[in-house]
């Protein structure tokens, strides 16, 4: 893996879900730069981009197209979720069906920051994040990368529930539209819900957001591993096939 994008959702005047006093695009951020920080320091040979390092208003088109034009292998949106207030734990979605009513309203809310942009009938080919005839459309194209990043989202929701200790929710399918229009693996990560009493209070401490960037960070060192040693196999075999050429 030579280049990962680090995608903080929302941003600027998409504030996201809220909390009692917490909001999405603060959270996600906070959580986005230490994971980078951690990558950087790790794996000095590794371009880590981020889609915003500020407090500023992006497009959804325009995060998947960062990523796009970087050739990233690997993309990760950091999210915040909402719910019941007895609601909490963390989730990771790949692209794919809604199978779920729970699953679907989840990409309702993070897709509707569209609604924000302008233009954004003619920009997203009048896709509309509350019609469920605008879902049908977008997921007949599947991800030509879903095994990869349900692959790595496995590994985020392990480092999540061994070793922050936190509710595994699991990986999920939504119809994502940062996730539809990237052409790598990519992952959206829910690191909790605001509108748990409990959770926000986690999610808002500086211990917390540590927690849940290392876990992603651990996540990523365990799926770059696996890809490394793939990428020899496949070289030695390689090599093997060509010496048996040239004994021929």
């Amino acid at each position: 893996i030579k280049t990962v994008v680090i995608d903080a959702g929302h941003g600027g005047k998409d504030v996201g879900c809220l909390g009692a006093i917490g909001k999405e695009k603060d959270v996600a951020l906070s959580i986005s730069l230490k994971l980078g920080k951690y990558l950087e320091e790790t794996f000095p040979n590794l371009k880590v981009i981020y889609t915003r390092k500020t407090d500023v208003f992006i497009e959804l088109s325009e995060r998947a197209k960062i990523a796009n034009k970087n050739k990233a292998d690997l993309f990760i949106c950091i999210h915040a979720n909402a719910g019941g207030s007895n609601a909490f734990g963390t989730e990771t979605y790949v692209m794919g069906n809604a199978k779920s009513e729970s699953n679907l309203k989840a990409a309702q809310r993070e897709n509707s920051s569209i609604l924000l942009e302008e233009n954004y009938e003619a920009k997203y080919d009048n896709f509309d994040p509350n019609s469920a005839e605008s879902y049908i459309a977008l997921t007949l194209m599947q991800s030509a990368y879903q095994q990869q990043s349900i692959a790595f989202a496995e590994k985020v929701q392990t480092q999540f529930r061994e070793r922050v200790g936190r509710r595994d929710r699991g990986v999920k399918q939504a119809p994502f539209l940062v996730l539809h229009q990237t052409t790598m693996p990519s992952v959206l990560i829910e690191t909790g819900f605001l509108t748990n009493h409990s959770e926000e209070k986690f999610l808002l401490s500086d211990v917390g957001q540590d927690y849940l960037a290392s876990a992603i960070y651990r996540a990523f060192k365990e799926y770059n591993a696996e890809i490394e040693h793939r990428a020899e196999l496949i070289n030695e075999a390689e090599k093997k096939a060509e010496t048996v050429m040239e004994d021929q």
